[in-house]
């Protein structure tokens, strides 16, 4: 399954994600479906100026996490 979705927050926003005192991203993806996705998979994208742009998140056949990829 493929989910695309947009995702802009600061930096400071997505500290706590990044430290690990905050677990799931809630985002709403194209087709009006709410993820929860472990914030842990958005650190490579982190900048100083947060996160911004268009990703793709890809689940298996079981709904398990496959990758997320910045579009």
């Amino acid at each position: 399954m493929e989910f695309l979705f947009s995702l802009n927050v600061s930096y400071e926003a997505f500290l706590p994600y990044y430290q690990g005192l905050a677990e799931k991203v809630q985002v709403r993806d194209h087709q009006g479906r709410v993820l929860h996705i472990n914030g842990k998979y958005f650190r490579p994208y982190l900048t100083p100026q947060g996160i911004h742009g268009q990703f793709k998140l890809i689940l298996n056949r079981e709904g398990n996490f496959k990758s997320l990829n910045k579009l």
